[in-house]
């Protein structure tokens, strides 16, 4: 029931897109904080110590500020959405494919960055990223970027990385000489279509996708043929980043679609576990702190965005989770990040990233496309069977 209050929120919000939102007036000067802040965030973004002390962005901002922190962890986009849309948060880590979700459906009310005094400190490709950023108008503040690697098992590929997303999409025998059929997984999400239309796009050149966010209904059609195919395959979708550590470590769970948080936390315990970028590309995440139209602590907010800004929390954050600061000074004189950090984690690689769109009907590259709602309904057709 829970799933499918998420999807029809989805689903509402969606709908909601086809419209022109109408900007709110954002706040004009920052008073005293209510107390508190609350924000609806994904996995390992809001850290306090509580499992590795060395991360901690929440402790000194609560000394400083007098706001405590709570974090409602969502699994997926959607769940962000349908959050937001319940209502009762301040803040949400949102990404590309529910950021313009939030515009649309006025859940979210635009920014004044002279509040920000950081913000000028942004990375420049982010700063008027149009997924925050709607007719010049701010919908949030950067947070933290990265992709969605390929992670595997060392030992089943016996040390050499997989070139291709075939290993998740086709039935195939794995360097280990068994297949792996039930030994891989697939997100949990519609926006997986898109990770689908992108593989498409290498070895299917004739159905002409430009965009893997923006297709049309052959092209459509022709990912979800492909995705009811890896769906024989697969052991279990995944949307718990935990859970998929625990397939990976004890359910013989060997490839999967993964964010480079998933891999550290493998890593640090000594796993047999790598990522790779596959030759067909990879899509990815943008995410911005977007702030609630009806915040109940928006000074708070104010506060906490501003926080999130500093180059320590911004190294720190990218550090545990693996992946690219918003704020290119954090790139260096972080111990935890370290020089070379950014680098790793794909500075240098912003624009070979399919970052994380809503799919809408009206669409640049070829101007009608299948819609977002239409993703929602027909994915979870496809992880049931049709």
């Amino acid at each position: 029931m829970k799933r499918l209050l998420h999807c029809c929120t989805a689903l509402t919000l969606s709908l909601a897109f086809a419209g022109t939102a109408v900007a709110q007036e954002p706040l004009k000067a920052l008073g005293a904080g209510e107390g508190e802040v609350s924000i609806v965030a994904w996995a390992g973004y809001i850290e306090r110590g509580e499992t590795d002390k060395a991360y901690d962005w929440v402790t000194d901002f609560e000394k400083e500020t007098s706001c405590k922190v709570t974090v409602k962890t969502a699994a997926t986009s959607d769940e962000m959405v349908a959050l937001m849309n319940e209502g009762g948060f301040d803040l949400v880590t949102a990404s590309g494919d529910a950021s313009l979700r939030l515009v649309a459906g006025k859940r979210v009310q635009p920014i004044n960055t002279d509040l920000i005094p950081s913000w000028k400190t942004i990375d420049e490709r982010l700063q008027n990223a149009p997924w925050h950023t709607v007719n010049g108008v701010h919908y949030g503040t950067p947070y933290l970027w990265g992709p969605n690697v390929l992670m595997y098992n060392t030992e089943a590929f016996k040390g050499e990385a997989p070139k291709s997303w075939n290993v998740v999409f086709e039935e195939m025998t794995l360097p280990d000489g068994k297949s792996n059929k039930g030994r891989v997984q697939a997100y949990d999400g519609p926006i997986h279509i898109a990770d689908a239309a992108q593989y498409l796009m290498a070895h299917k050149p004739e159905l002409g996708i430009k965009n893997p966010y923006e297709l049309n209904e052959d092209q459509y059609k022709a990912a979800l043929d492909l995705l009811r195919v890896q769906r024989t395959l697969v052991g279990r979708y995944w949307h718990d980043a935990m859970i998929q550590i625990d397939d990976f470590k004890n359910e013989g769970v060997v490839a999967s679609g993964s964010w480079p948080f998933q891999v550290n936390l493998m890593q640090a315990e000594k796993q047999p576990i790598a990522s790779t970028f596959p030759e067909e590309g990879v899509t990815g995440w943008a995410d911005t702190t977007m702030l609630h139209a009806d915040s109940p602590h928006p000074n708070c907010a104010y506060m906490w965005m501003e926080h999130s800004l500093s180059a320590k929390v911004q190294g720190d954050a990218a550090a545990w989770f693996g992946a690219v600061p918003s704020v290119p000074a954090a790139c260096k004189g972080n111990a935890l990040l370290t020089d070379e950090g950014c680098s790793t984690n794909g500075f240098d690689n912003f624009d070979k990233i399919a970052f994380w769109r809503t799919p809408t009907t009206k669409c640049e590259s070829q101007g009608e496309c299948v819609p977002y709602h239409r993703w929602v309904s027909d994915y979870i057709g496809v992880i049931g069977g049709r």
